[in-house]
C-alpha cells in the first residue's frame, strides 16, 4: 500500500447523553472538567483506545491489522515476534547494532500492528523495537459550553456473601454529563505517514473507526455517546498549505433556540434553557477564500 502524500487536519464533533465520557480516577470517577472553566474534558488517550478496539474488531486476525496495546497484552510479547520473524536475536534492552536490521524491526511493527503506524509507539523496553512517532495525533477533547456533572444514588439488591443476606441494600454513586457537545482537534502528518506506512486504506479505516467507535463501545456508564460531524480539511502537499489553527478558526457553534442562533458563549444565551440534544446547536464552516491548496472534504 502506498504512504498516504496529504496533511489532514480535523474537528470531530460527539455528544454524550446522561453519561460519563471520560471519567477521572483522581477524582473520584468523576467526569474530567477544566477546574477554571467547568468545560468537560475527554482524554486523547481515550479516544485511542475507542478506534483501536473498532479496528480489532472490524478486521480480527488480518494480516496488517493487529493491534499493538491491547488488555493485558505484554509488550516485550510482541516485539519478540518481529525478531523471531526476521531471524534476529534480541540483546537485553539494544537494539540490533546494524542500522539495517534496527530499521527492519520498526517497520516489521508498523507493517503489522495498525495502530502503530497510526498514533506511534515507544517499543524501547528489554526487548527493544524501536520507536514510532505515529502520523495522527489527536488533541483533548473539550465540551463547547461548561457541563454540569450530575452525582446519582444507586442501590444494588443482591449481597456477595451469604452472611450478608439480611444486611440492607448496598449503596453507590454514578456520575453523568446530562449533555453535552464535545469537539476533539486531529492532525494528520504526510511526512510521518511516509516513515510508518501509513496509507490511503489506513486513512479510510480511520474516518470509519471516527464514525462508529462509540457504537461499539456501548457501556451503561457511558450512556449514549454519538459522533455527530467530523469536518476535514485537506492539504495538496505533504507538509501543508495552511496553519491548522487558522483553518479551525473556520469553524463556529451557534446555540440555537426558539428561532434564534447566537454564538456559543453569548451571554446573551445565558438566560435559555440548558442544551439537550445536538439540534440545540448549529455548526457552521467558512468556505471563503480558503487558502491556496485547502479543501474542505467530508469523510462520512
Amino acid at each position: 500500500m502506498t504512504a498516504l502524500t496529504n496533511r489532514y487536519d480535523f474537528a470531530l464533533f460527539f455528544t454524550v447523553k446522561d453519561g460519563n465520557p471520560n471519567g477521572d480516577p483522581d477524582a473520584g470517577n468523576l467526569p474530567r472538567m477544566d477546574p477554571e472553566t467547568n468545560n468537560g474534558l475527554v482524554t486523547d488517550v481515550a479516544l485511542k483506545r475507542k478506534v483501536r478496539n473498532y479496528v480489532a474488531a472490524a478486521h480480527e486476525g488480518e494480516p496488517g491489522f493487529n493491534i499493538y496495546f491491547t488488555e493485558r497484552s505484554v509488550l516485550n510479547n510482541q516485539h519478540a515476534k518481529a525478531y523471531e520473524a526476521l531471524g534476529l536475536k534480541p540483546e537485553s534492552k539494544k537494539l540490533p547494532k546494524k542500522e539495517e536490521e534496527a530499521r527492519n524491526l520498526t517497520r516489521w511493527m508498523c507493517d503489522n500492528f495498525y495502530d502503530i503506524r497510526t498514533f506511534g509507539a515507544v517499543m524501547t523496553t528489554e526487548v527493544n523495537a524501536g520507536q514510532v512517532r505515529g502520523p495522527v495525533q489527536l488533541s483533548f477533547a473539550r465540551s463547547v459550553e461548561p457541563i454540569m456533572p450530575l452525582e446519582i444514588s444507586i442501590t444494588r439488591s443482591s449481597v456477595t456473601n451469604e452472611k450478608d443476606v439480611d444486611k440492607e441494600r448496598t449503596m453507590g454513586r454514578k456520575h453523568i454529563v446530562p449533555f453535552g457537545l464535545y469537539v476533539v482537534h486531529g492532525f494528520i502528518n504526510a511526512k510521518l505517514a511516509e516513515k510508518t506506512g501509513f496509507s490511503e486504506e489506513d486513512l479510510t479505516l480511520f474516518w470509519i473507526a471516527l464514525r462508529d467507535m462509540f457504537d461499539f463501545d456501548r457501556s451503561a456508564a457511558r450512556g449514549e455517546m454519538a459522533a455527530q460531524r467530523i469536518v476535514a480539511f485537506r492539504h495538496d502537499s505533504a507538509l501543508g498549505n495552511a496553519q491548522a489553527h487558522r483553518l479551525f478558526d473556520r469553524i463556529k457553534v451557534d446555540r440555537l433556540y426558539q428561532g434564534e442562533a447566537l454564538p456559543v458563549g453569548d451571554p446573551r444565551t445565558h438566560n435559555w434553557p440548558p442544551a439537550r440534544a445536538f439540534s440545540d446547536y448549529r455548526i457552521t464552516v467558512d468556505d471563503t477564500d480558503l487558502p491556496a491548496g485547502v479543501t474542505i472534504v467530508d469523510p462520512w
